[in-house]
């Protein structure tokens, strides 16, 4: 499955299900699929995705990964869709999912 989030203040944005739903609930959503957030909440939902990204990047950097093949992190992930969340909380607009 894929989810593709979107607001009037930048370009629709795509990624995997299981990626979206994860940062969704980071955002303090459900994960529900579609759905959407208003306006007024989405510097909240900004603030705690981008505050349990920098938690899980301090606790990612403590544990040793002996894997040769390089594993795309989640903060990596969650860098278009912070980029969104920004746009979209500095121009007052809603963000949806579908």
């Amino acid at each position: 499955m894929l989810v593709t989030f979107s607001t009037k203040a930048y370009a629709d944005i795509t990624m995997f299900g299981d990626v979206a739903t994860s940062l969704l609930k980071k955002m303090g959503h459900s994960g529900t699929v579609p759905s959407a957030l208003l306006a007024a909440d989405v510097p909240a939902a900004l603030s705690r995705l981008t505050a349990a990204i920098d938690a899980e990047k301090t606790s990612s950097a403590t544990e040793a990964k002996n894997t040769d093949d390089p594993a795309v992190s989640m903060s990596h992930r969650a860098l278009p869709l912070i980029e969104l969340l920004t746009a979209a909380a500095k121009d007052n607009c809603d963000v949806m999912w579908k």
